[in-house]
């Protein structure tokens, strides 16, 4: 059986659309997946002042969004945090919180409007380092 040109073409285009139509399902189900994750973040409310000295390293990953940190506590204080990595779309803008957090104390801070999910990832992965989670 002997396919005509058109018909190749017609198949073709078929094809095409259903992979587009796929990989565009597989996408939106990825960032349905990360709003979830970020949304479900919570925070303990971890006394930093019963933290030993000494320097932190955590990570907190939701696939589109992925910070690391290292945190510095001296005398039941955070001296320190600096940002290792972070993976963000345009939330860079959030490394701020750090000092948010440095200042308060706490690490439940306000996040950086405009770059909540990233803020929210940052933040956690301070938790992570000083609770010792992985």
């Amino acid at each position: 059986m002997k396919l005509s040109r058109k018909r190749i073409l017609s198949l073709t285009a078929i094809l095409l659309f259903l992979i587009v139509l796929i990989f565009t399902a597989v996408y939106l189900k990825s960032v349905a997946d990360y709003k979830r994750s970020v949304k479900e973040t919570t925070f303990s409310n971890l006394d930093i002042s019963n933290v030993p000295d000494g320097v932190y390293v955590g990570e907190y990953d939701v696939d589109f969004v992925y910070a690391k940190v290292e945190v510095t506590v001296q005398n039941g204080v955070i001296t320190n945090i600096d940002i290792l990595e972070h993976k963000n779309g345009r939330g860079s803008r959030a490394e701020v919180v750090v000092d948010r957090i440095i200042e308060e104390q706490k690490i439940d801070v306000d996040a950086v409007s405009g770059a909540t999910n990233s803020s929210t990832v940052i933040k956690k992965a301070v938790e992570k380092a000083l609770t010792g989670e992985k």
